[in-house]
């Protein structure tokens, strides 16, 4: 217990559990033979999975003690033991209650500090209803609950598996259960937390490990296989636990992991060792000559080595036989080779070499992009080169389990069709002018045969006969998109949309250009055109002899200058590298650029590039792609995915504005997507602007049934039926969603009408919106009310997922004038002769329905100053608004309560407004023990009289402590509330 609580955090115990022994020294003085010696106890072996001496246990309702005696203890619901040691943890749930509140069960556990002691050996966590189940690691007392790492387990397939029965047998069984504990979790000692794996990472690495084991290697077969998974879907980590199975099943020699890229190998290093076991060495080589020392070595620690395929390409046999005694020792080993980004640098001469020069390796591939029959490159596809498909989770399965984001793209036409056509069908009828074509009846032919899209469509396409038929754009020379006029439409939309898509630059965008002058002309002309941008330019820099060199050199002396001066840097020429290293730290807000979103003025807004940082370069904080290039088939999967990383609300999915041959590229958008979404294309691409708004009126006339179904007028109150509250938690989240991402595509609250044109010849359609700002804002404060217990609601049982961004929503906007002018009104009416009584109702009424807009709290003190209005104790001032009145009287009321629990409890009433004061959470409120203080100035006499008074029986001091306890975090947590309506149950 002593080395547990060293260890303490789940991330350290991990390597204590799978250390197979524990030394323990003998302390026992009576134990004459043996006091003072150490001995070995095998705890836990990972390759004995149900069999050897390994144990499995399961506790029903295991007790957990709490961290403190004023807080109850906690009983679970089943554990799962592995030789005695707690190392899965299940909490379960009912059916029809949400399996959100399972996991926040869990996490509400882990602050109140049960998983400790023996209990912070539980590496997994999993929470269940019959429905539904996710698990995920245990962050430990000091780390944080992420909810993006709360899995759902799927078949091979992908195929989402939640029935309970299945989730027993697959994951929870007992080999499973086992590996996922011995081989599937990573001590991920760079974040500093403990992973585990997903479900497809499971399969893809034992796919790999199953393949080795197998292997023949007296024999030829090297082609292991490859595994397509999508770009952001953890990759680095499923290639490390396939290393790391092969190299401790002691199935291969060596296991080489290949970049295609130095700073890629440089990144990957040092993931790979932060992946690593402590007894675990991952080898990295500097170059050629250390590569080939520590593939001939015969140390266990030059097992698994990270290096460039450059340098393995390297090692040859020379013709005059210099390495043929290296390659020979090196080829009496049995290596293993994994690649990854398959899709980029396998189809050249390195690749061969390196096969030439180990004819025995065997090679696996990773790629979220494999090379397909559809784009293959020298006659070849992934598999060819590496042989079957060992795994599939495409961008469609990743999208769906909201582990990458999908897709907004949009077609900009910086020419109108019609002109672009008119010019085509003029240049093939080789005329000059309309009339021209017009009057001579050949040329008349040829003209209208162009200007009918039904003959000739604006993109080409492969046409039942298998050849290709030639549309409108396939005409076009590049020069038509070289020209000023298209250059500078491309600037005018990027400069009209940059405020509402970047949400005003706290995201950063990529602008993909055709060329190198290409992009040193956008650079010049956003400087102009967009001076508050703060853009630069990232490109090859190697000057050559092909012409052009100077305009080349001038434009990159002139970027690496304004980056200079605008971020303080000394980058050079000879010191290209390292810029290109800043700038990608900068978008990312990697090291040392970590907060770099506190100071706006240091970020990057817009980086211009040609082909560079479309691949292989990750960053959250990226949210569009603009671009003035054309690309087809795994480049444009490639480069959308620069902004489909997980950020949160903000970024609901990746936007990409496309200007180069719009029609063609469109064409090319629609093959890549069929080639890469595993024949799964749906929820590839968002829905656009006139669905989500037609989704946010369908979704706000579900809300307004469910509250009229409840008797409940404009909104005022939440239902009393917990199903429909629920319901309306639900619904109100959906709506937040299409809410989202209708803002990013131009909704705005200040515009109820939208017109939609959908092409010529189409009806254009129109969407009204159904509700205003203010009506929302009303429904956001319902919203809050569900998760602070406003209005009767709230509790720990709540069977709904309350959205923690959502109640953060500033209701406080909310327009108050109408409520305003229906109490003038009011208060007019009042103070007339002879008023119809029928009137005075109908004006209290229209003052009622304006109460949606004031929180349930504030909705009582409003009855209440009405009342006085009406019976005329209320001191009435002139210019007062009627939500002053409202504050007035809140505010007294508050002092009231106070005063009461300061009076009943004898607390101090400082120290008590201080801690109401500064908004504690439950989290919270005991930081730098003011919760403690605040406890120690109760009179715990006065304490005593009123409990007993109140539950009429004598009641000894330490229950007394926790009602105090009990009374007092509750009263600060809700704001006050009046304590002698409370009845306080009996502990």
């Amino acid at each position: 217990m002593e080395q547990i609580t060293t260890l303490r955090t789940p991330l350290k115990l991990n390597g204590f559990i799978n250390g197979r022994t524990v030394a323990v020294i003998r302390d026992n003085p009576d134990d004459i033979l043996h006091f003072g010696k150490e001995v070995s106890l095998k705890i836990y072996d990972r390759r004995e999975i149900a069999a050897g001496q390994s144990r499995y246990q399961i506790a029903q309702q295991p007790k957990y003690k709490s961290k403190s005696k004023i807080l109850n203890d906690r009983r679970g619901d089943l554990m799962l033991l592995i030789n005695g040691m707690p190392v899965i943890h299940i909490e379960l749930k009912r059916n029809g209650v949400s399996v959100s509140q399972a996991y926040n069960q869990i996490e509400k556990y882990s602050d109140e500090g049960i998983f400790t002691g023996l209990f912070s050996l539980i590496q997994i966590f999993v929470a269940m209803e019959p429905a539904e189940t996710v698990y995920f690691a245990n962050p430990g007392m000091d780390g944080k609950f992420n909810k993006d790492f709360y899995f759902h387990w799927a078949d091979f397939n992908n195929e989402p598996i939640n029935d309970w029965k299945t989730i027993a047998s697959s994951l929870l069984s007992i080999p499973m259960a086992h590996r996922l504990i011995g081989f599937y979790t990573v001590a991920d000692d760079t974040d500093g937390v403990l992973k585990v794996m997903r479900s497809y990472q499971y399969y893809a690495a034992n796919a790999i490990s199953d393949r080795v084991s197998k292997t023949n290697w007296d024999g030829r077969d090297r082609l292991g296989g490859y595994v397509w998974h999508t770009t952001g879907s953890g990759k680095t980590m499923t290639s490390f636990k396939s290393a790391q199975l092969i190299a401790n099943s002691k199935d291969a020699d060596k296991v080489i992991f290949l970049m295609d890229r130095i700073e890629l190998g440089t990144q990957s290093l040092k993931e790979y060792r932060g992946f690593a076991d402590e007894n675990e060495s991952v080898q990295a080589t500097e170059d050629t000559i250390v590569l080939i020392s520590k593939l001939k070595s015969d140390d266990p620690a030059n097992t698994l080595i990270v290096t460039s395929i450059q340098k393995m390409s390297n090692i040859k046999d020379e013709e005059d036989g210099l390495n043929a005694h290296d390659i020979k020792i090196m080829n009496s080993k049995r290596i293993v080779i994994i690649v990854d980004e398959a899709h980029r640098t396998t189809f050249g001469d390195m690749l061969q070499n390196i096969k030439d020069s180990f004819p025995s390796a065997v090679f696996f591939g990773f790629s979220g992009t494999p090379i397909q029959d559809e784009n293959q490159k020298n006659m070849n596809t992934t598999s060819t080169i590496f042989g079957n498909e060992l795994h599939r989770y495409s961008i469609a399965d990743g999208i769906r389990d909201k582990n990458v984001l999908g897709f907004d793209p949009y077609k900009v036409l910086t020419y109108r069709d019609r002109d672009i056509r008119q010019a085509v069908a003029l240049e093939r009828a080789k005329a000059s002018t309309v009339e021209e074509a017009l009057a001579d009846p050949d040329k008349s032919e040829v003209f209208y045969k162009y200007m009918n899209s039904s003959q000739v469509k604006m993109a080409g396409y492969i046409g039942n006969d298998g050849k290709y038929v030639y549309g409108i754009e396939d005409y076009l020379p590049k020069s038509q998109y070289q020209r000023e006029e298209h250059r500078s439409t491309v600037i005018r939309d990027i400069a009209d949309n940059w405020m509402t898509l970047s949400h005003n630059s706290k995201f950063h965008a990529i602008f993909a250009t055709s060329s190198i002058p290409e992009a040193i002309r956008y650079y010049r002309i956003i400087k102009q055109a967009i001076p508050t941008l703060k853009v630069t330019c990232l490109f090859d820099p190697s000057i050559d002899n092909k012409g052009g060199v100077a305009f080349k050199e001038d434009g990159l002396v002139e970027i690496i200058g304004d980056y200079n001066v605008r971020y303080k840097q000394e980058f050079s020429l000879k010191r290209y590298d390292q810029l290109k290293k800043d700038i990608a730290a900068r978008l990312a807000h990697k090291k040392p650029y970590q907060f770099i979103e506190r100071t706006p003025e240091m970020q990057l807004d817009l980086l211009i590039v040609v082909n560079q940082m479309l691949t292989g370069f990750d960053s959250k904080w990226i949210n569009t792609l603009y671009m003035d290039k054309m690309l087809e088939y795994e480049n444009i999967i490639q480069a959308f995915s620069r902004t489909n990383r997980l950020f949160g609300p903000e970024k609901p999915f990746g936007t990409i504005r496309y200007y180069r041959y719009p029609h063609t590229m469109e064409q090319n958008i629609e093959k890549a997507v069929k080639t890469y979404s595993g024949d799964k294309p749906i929820g590839l691409f968002v829905e656009r602007l006139e669905y989500n708004l037609n989704k946010l009126n369908a979704i706000f006339d579900d809300i307004s049934e469910l509250f009229a179904r409840s008797g409940i007028p404009n909104f005022e109150k939440l239902p009393d039926d917990r199903s429909e509250r629920g319901k309306f938690a639900s619904l109100f989240k959906s709506f937040n969603d299409y809410l989202e991402a209708s803002k990013i595509q131009g909704f705005k609250w200040n515009q109820s009408t939208y017109p939609f044109s959908h092409g010529s010849g189409k009806p254009k359609t129109r969407v009204d919106m159904k509700l205003d700002e203010n009506t929302y804002l009303v429904l956001a404060m319902r919203y809050k009310e569900l998760f602070g217990g406003g209005g009767g609601g709230g509790g720990d049982d709540v069977p709904f997922e309350i959205v923690g961004y959502l109640t953060e929503i500033d209701t406080g906007r909310i327009d108050s004038d109408y409520m305003n002018s229906r109490f003038e009104k009011f208060q007019r009416i009042l103070t007339q002769d002879n008023v119809d009584e029928v009137e005075i109702r109908k004006t209290l009424d229209d003052l009622h329905k304006s109460f949606a807009t004031l929180t349930q709290e504030e909705q009582k003190y409003a009855n209440i100053f009405l009342h006085d209005v009406e019976s005329g104790n209320a001191k009435m001032e002139s210019g007062k608004t009627f939500r002053e009145y409202v504050t007035e009287y809140q505010f007294r009321a508050k002092n009231d309560q106070i005063r009461r629990v300061s009076r009943f409890l004898g607390v101090d009433e400082r120290k008590l407004r201080n801690l109401m004061a500064a908004n504690v959470t439950e989290a919270s409120i005991n930081e730098f023990g003011r919760f403690d203080d605040l406890k120690a100035s109760v009179d715990k006499a006065k304490a005593k009289d009123y409990f007993e008074k109140l539950e009429n029986t004598n009641i000894p001091i330490f229950k007394i402590n926790i009602k105090v306890h009990n009374l007092l975090q509750e009263f600060v947590l809700k704001d006050g509330f009046d304590i002698e309506e409370r009845e306080i149950k009996n502990e």
